[in-house]
């Protein structure tokens, strides 16, 4: 690790270490350490697909074809891939009783891959690892469906109602999720200290948590490897990868524990 490096890193740990309750908030930048492409950076998902919109998806038979089309090309990114240091990291604060809670913006499931509790993890844009019924709510494993799809199926419907059938991802123009962003948001206020891990902090309002728990009193450390608009009101700031930066955090945070009994 560079001295440049070290200083923030400790200083990010005195923090967590005098601490309770630690929260989590995790983007792409984690996810992209196992392997998944981002959606938004060039040569992302987006750059490949024109989003389907979910008002689209839900009129149209088309779309819903050309959505199930696309799931069933890219499932393997999604159900391929392993948690990284990053998510084992989490896990660690967890084990240390410092963890109040992750909040991802990530749809993989690595998190609760990697050991973290499920829930302790507040899955801000929906998890790629399930379907569900738009219609009375069934909720099937999405390597399921993919057998569905392999078979020959092109437009899957629930087989108990009949009715529409949709990735539990949140879709562009969808509404978010409202238990989980209102619980996202409460425990943001009530955090201690607050960690951005890997995200660049434009996706809104998922971005806007850093700032309810900075104005609620937390200590915001950000670690990213590029520039955040929240720089500014950052503890600590520290640019590097997620993975290995968060491996050696919770290994100071470790020894410090350590020392203090």
């Amino acid at each position: 690790m560079t001295s440049q490096m070290e200083i923030p890193i400790n200083q990010a740990a005195d923090i967590i270490v005098s601490a309770r309750k630690v929260v989590v908030f995790t983007g792409a930048g984690v996810s992209t350490e196992s392997g998944i492409p981002d959606f938004r950076s060039p040569g992302g998902i987006w750059t490949k697909y024109q989003p389907i919109l979910f008002q689209d998806f839900m009129s149209s038979e088309e779309m819903r074809r050309e959505s199930w089309r696309r799931g069933k090309e890219t499932y393997h990114l999604f159900a391929d891939v392993e948690p990284n240091p990053a998510h084992r990291a989490v896990v660690e604060l967890e084990r240390l009783g410092k963890l109040d809670c992750v909040i991802t913006q990530n749809i993989d499931n690595l998190h609760q891959k990697a050991g973290s509790s499920p829930d302790l993890v507040i899955e801000l844009h929906g998890t790629a690892m399930y379907v569900l019924c738009m219609e009375c709510g069934k909720r099937w494993p999405r390597a399921e469906i993919q057998k569905w799809l392999e078979e020959g199926v092109e437009i899957p419907y629930c087989d108990e109602c009949g009715g529409i059938m949709k990735s539990a991802t949140v879709s562009f123009g969808q509404a978010m999720p409202e238990k989980e962003t209102m619980e996202a948001q409460l425990r943001s206020q009530r955090a201690e200290v607050f960690i951005v891990v890997g995200s660049s902090l434009v996706v809104y309002p998922a971005a806007h948590m850093p700032m309810v728990a900075k104005q609620s009193g937390a200590k915001l450390i950000i670690i990213n490897l590029a520039e955040t608009s929240f720089d500014m009101y950052a503890d600590v700031l520290i640019r590097g990868k997620a993975g290995d930066v968060m491996q050696r955090l919770v290994e100071r945070v470790k020894t410090k524990v350590g020392t203090k009994r």
